[in-house]
């Protein structure tokens, strides 16, 4: 808009005069910075000599010849040939020198346009209006509003106009300074300037972009009854910021007082309101919207009834390539490529042919249903229409290749701008750095912003966001609010997109009350949060288990008049996912048609995988019967969310949904690829898995860390150490940099060996090769080693741990503790549980079970009665409830050393709260009834372990077999009663020959002792 409205006073300046004005007259013009002479002054002067009579002709051809290279974005060039033409002596006119101020303004090159004003003024040309209003833009869109200001205020040669002023105050707007903006019309009075329909255009853009869109209306209106003229563009302006801040009925409200109003809507009020059901994914109401344009085209009575409209007006409202184009990028978002089309090829039917930017909205339809393919034969056909892509073109085709991994195809991509002499556009570098970010190459994305800065191109609110919300996915939040104050000291102000990925950044580290701090921050900043930042925040409370506060943020959300979307409802699905509550989604997804929310293929895609995780096959295949019946084509997620399904129930060959999902036409991506190594990896084949990661690479799609995590860990459980260490060798030359589960894959699998170089060796290999030492990689160490038993060792890495600023956690104690009771160092163990009251760290229910089994283990249950009390009550007060495991560890703990009576009373409450004690414990019990002859019992306990599903062991029938031998020894027994003994012998003898169970050694030898020699033998035919 302010650029337009420059060109128009560009116009009415047709003068053609030299000006070489004395330096006192120089002086009394506003310099707020010393004048430099970039251009000129650093260039030899060329010796060609040029006679006065062509001067003016051999400016009027480099100015030309500048205009080509800027036209063509070659500025580079430009800005040499100006400078050619300086140092040939040559010194433009003042409309030559304003041509090439705006001409290099509007290029971007706005940097340049200070120091041209600069030699201009050196050349002894004064300056006129339209000269410092270029100046004054330039510095505006730099965020340079200070020294905008000072050649605002301080200029006595040139008469400033309300041009300068709403530059300025544009300038203002731009940076979210409305008030101060809105605070220059009091000036512009005084000066006796009006203020116009354009001042208010500007005011209104102004505050309905940091989103006080009823406070823009207020102005407008006050404006207006002021005498500024209501104009389309202002009612225009004010509809877009309605429909941002998601106040449709608002929107939709203004445009039906148009029509009484002496304010006549046009195709872009239609097209702004079209785009705004096209951004929340209202097809419904979009194509009513755009059949009522269609209606205004095709009704010819009302075109010829001049009483309600006039014909030209009719005009005005004939959908143009702006509203079929939005409407296909929609079609290409939320329904398919297949829509897309065929609205292309009625739109080029009613003679209205594409553009650029229509073939790349559907450049991007195929990117987002993942058919490269299709995305690539058209970028060909472009071509071939005469349709140039451009960088919007290239960046989306480059990110998605970034994003399905193909990264070597992308930076081809970019070689091939190179060579067509496409320039790398602050758009371009920032999908570039975007995409080097989503496939985990920081360092490299991180070079690009400052190749950005190099460039001298001004990283945009775009920029800086894709900068910050790469630093958050990383968890690196002290650097993502370094990047956020770097925007506020560029005076780049943050949107809500900034702000919605700070927040989810700490979401992610479950910082939640760091994130709504984040929310009520940019609330005070004017910048009104939207469905997504909510969406965070809900879904981060939900993951935390604070069912209750994400249900306040939804009602607060609502209260905000924020619409409930699919996004919200998938985050309301995936809760009842992860709490196992999947019976909960049918209704839920009744609440969304009763809102007039129709489920979308992300939807579907957390149903289908829902209902796959919860075991329930016939409900997720049922809704993939909805989907082919509502005619809802499936994309890369989808698919991904049924293979991984089906894959799952281990019914289907991985190779052949694979080659289902390409005859369906998509393109299987990274996701896709990791989910068949994974079930490779599951099902022991890791030969398999290798031969799909070549398979991969061979198809240019870039394995991720997450593809060699699995890896690794398929190959390290199927004791394959040595591929997984060339899997991270491979993973290392990729440059991705190993992570804590690589960490614990490989420390696990080395940890075989029971030798402490080893895995002490491959920690140091994954440390030096960039692993960051957290908590969770110390805990990991400390583990393996108190499992093995080494707890002098696992001190020593505690101790480094702490040095480097690392408190233990419970998962360290608790390690620790099981590695002393391990050892059988109970009282290590039992210090080392006091260290955790002095430290803070309160004790869970593992942590009072590995002191239990340590005192069981050892046998000291009795001898330490009352430490063995003081642990179960202590647990008791925390109120921590005992598990099965509790009761196993006290039932065979009390069962060895003898203490029958409080075996029986522990092992009754466990039967009634529900547990079914382990074999183990079972044997316990039945070891101590045999040990006091009451084999009845004993027999009942037998009965019950089969009833609750336990298998008995060897050790089961040993202990049951002399149980019964040694009450047939008993003396003076009935020989009735000694033979009914010998048969319960020789029954459970038979049903464990049967079962192929064999004694053990130590158990044959009492069985040869305790048995007759005649019962020996016939067992042994038995047997």
């Amino acid at each position: 808009m302010m650029m337009m409205h420059l060109k128009k006073i560009r116009v009415q300046t047709n003068t053609l005069i030299f000006f070489f004005s004395p330096p006192t007259r120089l002086r009394r013009f506003f310099y707020p910075t010393p004048i430099t002479r970039t251009f000129s002054s650093q260039i030899h002067k060329d010796s060609i000599f040029i006679p006065p009579t062509k001067t003016h002709l051999y400016v009027s051809f480099f100015c030309t010849l500048i205009r080509l290279y800027l036209t063509h974005d070659r500025f580079s060039t430009a800005s040499a040939t100006f400078s050619h033409m300086r140092a040939l002596g040559l010194v433009p006119t003042l409309p030559f020198w304003n041509t090439l101020l705006y001409q290099f303004n509007a290029s971007g090159l706005v940097s340049q346009v200070k120091l041209m004003y600069s030699d201009m003024l050196f050349c002894g040309v004064v300056p006129d209006v339209f000269s410092v209003n270029v100046l004054v833009h330039s510095l505006c869109k730099v965020g340079d509003l200070d020294l905008a200001l000072g050649y605002l205020r301080n200029n006595d040669v040139v008469d400033i106009d309300n041009v300068t002023y709403n530059t300025v105050i544009w300038g203002f707007c731009q940076k979210g300074l409305v008030d101060q903006g809105f605070g220059l019309l009091s000036e512009m009075v005084k000066r006796g300037l009006c203020f116009d329909s354009i001042t208010c255009n500007i005011l209104v853009k102004g505050y309905c972009r940091i989103g006080l869109v009823q406070y823009a209306e207020w102005v407008m209106y006050n404006l207006v009854d002021g005498g500024v003229t209501k104009d389309v563009i202002g009612l225009n302006t004010l509809i877009d910021g309605y429909c941002e801040a998601g106040l449709m009925s608002q929107a939709t409200e203004l445009i039906e007082n148009s029509w009484r109003s002496d304010v006549k809507i046009d195709i872009v009020t239609y097209n702004t309101l079209l785009k705004a059901f096209c951004k929340t994914g209202d097809l419904t109401r979009a194509e009513s919207l755009f059949n009522e344009i269609l209606g205004f085209w095709k009704d010819e009575d009302r075109l010829k009834n001049n009483d309600v409209v006039t014909q030209n007006e009719i005009k005005n409202l004939q959908p143009t390539l702006v509203t079929y184009t939005t409407l296909i990028a929609a079609y290409c978002k939320f329904v398919g490529v297949e829509e897309s089309h065929s609205l292309y090829k009625k739109m080029i039917m009613n003679g209205i042919m594409p553009d650029v930017v229509t073939c790349s909205s559907i450049l991007y339809g195929f990117c987002r249903h993942g058919k490269l393919t299709e995305a690539a034969v058209l970028f060909r056909e472009m071509y071939e229409m005469g349709l140039d892509p451009n960088h919007v073109s290239y960046a989306t085709i480059i990110n998605s290749l970034f994003k399905s991994g193909r990264v070597m195809e992308a930076f081809n991509l970019q070689s091939q701008m190179v060579v067509r002499g496409i320039s790398f556009d602050i758009v371009t570098c920032t999908t570039v750095m975007d995409g080097l970010f989503k496939v985990g190459k920081t360092k490299e994305a991180e070079e690009v912003f400052e190749t950005i800065l190099k460039l001298n191109l001004a990283p945009n609110c775009v920029t800086y966001s894709a900068l910050l919300d790469g630093y958050c996915k990383l968890g690196k939040m002290e650097l993502a609010e370094l990047v956020l104050q770097k925007m506020e000291k560029e005076h780049v102000p943050p949107n809500v997109i900034t702000f919605s990925s700070i927040i989810n950044g700490y979401a992610k580290k479950g910082m939640l009350s760091k994130a709504v701090d984040v929310l009520r921050e940019m609330v005070q900043r004017n910048v009104m949060p939207n469905t997504i930042v909510y969406a965070i925040l809900i879904d981060g409370y939900f993951k935390a288990g604070e069912q209750d506060v994400a249900d306040d943020f939804c009602k607060e959300m609502k209260s905000r008049r924020l619409e409930e979307s699919n996004v919200i409802f998938d985050i309301l699905l995936n809760n009842l996912k992860r709490v196992g509550r999947m019976d909960e989604a049918r209704s839920l997804i009744i609440d969304m048609y009763s809102k007039g929310i129709d489920p979308d293929i992300v939807n579907y895609a957390s149903l289908i995988d829902g209902y796959f995780k919860e075991g329930n096959q016939l409900a997720a295949l049922s809704i993939v019967q909805e989907m082919k019946e509502k005619n809802i084509r499936f994309d890369v997620v989808a698919y991904n969310a049924l293979i991984k399904g089906l894959l799952r129930l281990g019914k289907y060959d991985p190779r052949y949904v694979c080659s289902r999902m390409i005859e369906l036409g998509l393109a299987p991506d990274c996701i896709t690829y990791n989910t068949i190594i994974n079930t490779y990896c599951i099902k022991g084949k890791t030969e398999d898995a290798l031969d799909i990661l070549n398979e991969m690479k061979s198809y240019g799609i870039m394995p991720n860390a997450v593809t060699y995590n699995i890896l690794i860990g398929g190959l390290c459980k199927t004791g394959a150490v040595e591929k997984a260490e060339s899997a991270l060798d491979e993973m290392l030359v990729m440059e991705f940099v190993p992570t804590p589960i690589t960490h614990k894959f490989l420390v696990k699998a080395y940890s075989r060996s029971e030798k402490a170089d080893k895995i002490l060796q491959i920690h140091e290999k994954l440390v030096a090769s960039g692993l960051e030492l957290s908590l969770t990689v110390y805990n990991t160490l400390i583990t393996v080693f108190c499992r093995l038993g080494m707890t002098r060792k696992a001190k020593v890495v505690l101790d480094e741990m702490v040095k480097r600023g690392i408190s233990a956690d419970l998962v360290t104690y608790n390690a620790l503790i099981r590695g002393y009771c391990t050892g059988s160092h109970v009282e290590k163990a039992l210090k080392t549980y006091s260290q955790m009251f002095v430290d803070g760290i309160a004790p869970n229910i593992t942590t009072y079970n590995t002191l239990l089994g340590g005192l069981s283990n050892a046998g000291l249950m009795e001898e330490m009665m009352e430490e063995t009390e003081k642990l179960v009550s202590e647990m008791n007060e925390r109120g921590l409830v005992p598990n099965a495991a509790t009761y196993d560890i006290l039932v065979s703990g009390y069962g060895r050393v003898g203490n029958r009576k409080k075996t029986i009373i522990l092992h009754i409450e466990m039967i009634t709260k529900g547990f079914v004690p382990t074999l183990k414990t079972y044997n316990v019990l039945i070891s101590d009834y045999a040990k006091s002859g009451k084999m009845i019992e004993a027999r009942e306990l037998l009965n019950d372990l089969l009833t609750k599903g336990r298998i008995p062991n060897s050790f089961t029938y040993d202990i049951l077999t002399c149980g019964w031998l040694n009450l047939s020894y008993e003396p003076e027994i009935d020989r009735s009663l000694k033979r009914s003994y010998e048969i319960e012998v020789k029954k459970l003898l038979i049903e464990m020959g049967r079962k192929g169970l064999k004694f053990s050694k130590k158990a044959e030898i009492r069985r040869l002792k305790i048995f007759p020699h005649w019962m020996v033998d016939a067992l042994n035919k038995c047997l």
